[in-house]
């Protein structure tokens, strides 16, 4: 993980916190989870988390990052989630980026498509709070339907929505909080609708008990059942690696399930090669802290020092592998690496995945975090956040390659209380459902929110979770 950035995350919140008294004891995480555990609703559980996460010993505070963040996705904050949970792959020592001269970028659905075809399961991984991940299945769900593919399986899911592919759409209790992310929403809701069959597979236990029963829930509820089946899975990390590595000693449900079905997958990586600590924010916080050394408090002035002339400029950021591979070969959409002679594709960890896909970079435009933290009016008490990240813009890929449209937004129905949710749900949907999309304002802003063309009702929804607004809207055709 990148410690810097948590530190500057804390940093920031913590001179907000100089004009703000606020006497709580500590909390360990395991008070946090057993306080998270009821909350049902997305934002009355991001309240809770922000309002308890300060309260962690320092050790305790990544997990609880980690748990903000993807909080923060599911309330449509996505370049907010990244910024906040940079978690950092470990890369192998000996891995030598690509470079233009040896490989060709490709569409990565159409190479994939082709590697499956002689394929009978395929496996697709997620960061969990990094929405941006989830883009990819939901493009392959129609290709690989008219492949043959008739089973599609997602980690997030709960067996016991028995209804949902009657519904036809995920519901709030259709799995766990991964689920309430929209996009994670649409994938269910595209792949009822192509007519696969859902298949639930997650498992408890310990790391090799839950690897052992996702392997065996999809081997009982696929192939048992039909031995010739076709099956499109999608999991979180390294769930997907056919080789122990990345989970230690633990052997990954891939490679379980291949153990018992006798089917090797196609194993697809989006993780390990990905934009997990954009340049644009670590370059956003040393522009801060270059700001914070002019500074004794964020209110008295502070003597020029040596060195603090025209010349002193905030630090760039150093290029990881993820930025390496943007610089060499500029991709516009998700991409496959294929070498020059044998076509093969490239992989980060040959002998775990098959192949990396490399997505475009989602968070470019600059932030400014020299004028502190936002403060928010949560449980009475004042509460410093991070202002949004991206420079308040959501990312371009959320048009989904110009199948949902912007549709403007703002906090007029919000009454000048923050944090405030506008949402939009399919009209034909219940107030259950998963939404099309949402944003949640910290401040008084104006947004978009990214729509398909259709009927949906719009809402506005407080910090308690009640309505102030709500209308019907039709989204036109671009």
């Amino acid at each position: 993980m990148h410690q810097r950035l948590f530190t500057a995350t804390w940093v920031l919140l913590g001179i907000a916190s100089i004009c703000v008294k606020v006497h709580a004891g500590q909390k360990t995480l395991g008070n946090l989870l057993e306080g998270i555990q009821p909350l049902t609703q997305e934002l009355p559980r991001y309240s809770y988390l922000v309002a308890t996460i300060p309260l962690l010993p320092k050790a305790d505070q990544p997990m609880g990052q980690q748990l903000l963040a993807s909080s923060e996705a599911e309330l449509g904050l996505y370049s907010e989630a990244v910024r906040d949970f940079p978690l950092r792959s470990r890369l192998p020592s000996d891995l030598v980026p690509p470079k233009a001269a040896d490989w060709q970028a490709v569409d990565a659905v159409d190479a994939i498509v082709t590697l499956a075809r002689d394929r009978r399961i395929v496996m697709v991984n997620e960061a969990h709070h990094d929405a941006h991940t989830r883009e990819l299945t939901l493009a392959l769900l129609p290709r690989l339907r008219a492949m043959g593919f008739t089973y599609f399986a997602a980690e997030a899911l709960d067996e016991r929505d028995a209804s949902l592919m009657k519904r036809g759409y995920p519901v709030s209790q259709s799995g766990s909080e991964y689920l309430h992310e929209p996009l994670y929403g649409d994938i269910v809701r595209e792949a009822i609708k192509l007519g696969f069959v859902i298949v639930p597979y997650d498992a408890d236990g310990t790391p090799q008990e839950r690897e052992d029963g996702e392997a065996e829930n999809l081997y009982e509820r696929v192939f048992a059942k039909n031995p010739e089946a076709k099956l499109f899975v999608h999991a979180g990390y390294a769930h997907i690696d056919k080789q122990r590595g990345r989970l230690g000693p633990v052997k990954p449900m891939a490679m379980q399930l291949s153990k018992l079905s006798g089917i090797a997958p196609l194993s697809v990586d989006q993780t390990d090669i990905r934009e997990e600590n954009p340049r644009s924010e670590v370059l956003a916080y040393n522009v801060f802290k270059h700001a914070l050394k002019k500074f004794e408090t964020i209110q008295q002035p502070m003597l020029p020092r040596p060195g603090w002339g025209p010349g002193d400029v905030p630090e760039r950021p150093s290029m990881d592998a993820y930025a390496g591979i943007i610089a060499e070969f500029h991709p516009t959409r998700a991409i496959v690496l294929l070498h020059d002679s044998g076509r093969t594709p490239w992989s980060a960890r040959p002998t775990v995945y098959d192949l990396s896909v490399i997505l475009p970079q989602a968070n470019s435009a600059p932030s400014d975090y020299t004028q502190g933290a936002i403060q928010l009016r949560i449980d009475n008490q004042r509460r410093p956040v991070m202002p949004p990240a991206n420079g308040g813009h959501r990312p371009d890929w959320l048009s989904l390659d110009g199948q949902r449209v912007e549709v403007p937004v703002d906090t007029e129905f919000c009454a000048r209380k923050f944090p405030c949710l506008v949402e939009a749900h399919y009209a034909a949907e219940s107030a259950a459902a998963i939404p099309a999309d949402r944003y949640l304002f910290l401040q008084d802003a104006k947004n978009v929110l990214y729509l398909r063309p259709g009927s949906y009702r719009l809402s506005t929804v407080d910090v308690d979770g009640d309505t102030l607004n709500e209308q019907d809207i039709q989204v036109a055709n671009p």
